[in-house]
């Protein structure tokens, strides 16, 4: 065997490490299987067995942050019905940060060589930042999958640094959303949030997802006012049992309540990610 030789810089290069060829549409399926393949990776790593997912409005402000921009819109006269709805939205973001708390230590209790019921959200401020901060405070592993976006959001600083995973296709990030869940909490938000929830009601509709699934929408007058599901039933666009797909939540106390029971009931001995 003789001494082996470089490739001149000018030589072949190796198609995975062609840049151009990667980003190329050529190239598109691989860069979906990476998106597949690097976030397994690490769920796998860090033994992430399942997800308690939690999403909601990127705009929600945690109270302080809300009540320090109204007594500003009140001393300049400017913004300040705008201001007084961000003070009332905050409670969203107490709550979801006290409900990821509440689950993450209860998670952190249970008796399991693995981590279970992690605490995961899209990565981004608002309900998002909220349910990582509540996780990260009761001294939690916690995930954030976060989207490459025109009007880039950096990640919340409370996501476990070797769990925050960054994607470019929304449906990767949708999948991983989906399949590691065993619970999904809603909270008031906007187009984001509307498209995951009814991709996740669709798929418990038709039975794509086959586990267990609980899902809780959080503050019944937001979603009482943007979504009339007894219209659906009303019109026979659904059926009287879908409505049971969801349960409906008002306070931390029974949206804790409703999950715990429920993963105790149907997911305690049914550890990993399945459809």
């Amino acid at each position: 065997m003789g001494d082996s030789k470089e490739i001149p810089a000018t030589g072949p290069v190796r198609a995975y490490t062609n840049q151009a060829f990667l980003h190329s549409k050529n190239a598109r399926i691989l860069r979906i299987l990476a998106e597949y393949l690097e976030p397994k990776s690490r769920f796998d790593r860090y033994v992430i067995d399942d997800t308690i997912v939690f999403m909601g409005s990127a705009r929600t402000l945690p109270a302080d942050v809300a009540e320090a921009r109204l007594a500003e819109a009140e001393r300049t006269g400017a913004g300040v019905d705008a201001a007084r709805m961000q003070v009332k939205m905050a409670q969203y973001y107490e709550a979801a940060r006290q409900l990821a708390f509440r689950l993450t230590e209860w998670s952190k209790s249970l008796d399991d060589k693995d981590r279970r019921f992690v605490v995961c959200t899209g990565g981004g401020p608002g309900i998002m930042e909220a349910a990582n901060r509540g996780a990260s405070e009761a001294r939690g592993v916690n995930v954030g999958l976060t989207i490459s976006l025109q009007q880039e959001q950096a990640s919340n600083p409370y996501i476990t640094r070797e769990l925050d995973i960054h994607f470019h296709y929304f449906f990767m990030r949708k999948f991983w959303f989906a399949y590691l869940a065993k619970a999904v909490v809603m909270f008031p938000g906007g187009f984001g949030t509307f498209d995951e929830l009814f991709e996740i009601l669709t798929l418990l509709q038709t039975r794509k997802i086959r586990k267990h699934l609980p899902v809780v929408l959080y503050g019944s007058e937001f979603w009482n006012k943007t979504f009339n599901f007894e219209a659906l039933v009303e019109f026979g666009t659904i059926s009287p049992e879908d409505l049971a797909i969801f349960h409906r939540s008002d306070s931390v106390d029974d949206a804790y309540e409703y999950i715990v029971r429920e993963l105790s009931e149907h997911a305690m001995n049914a550890p990993g990610a399945r459809l």
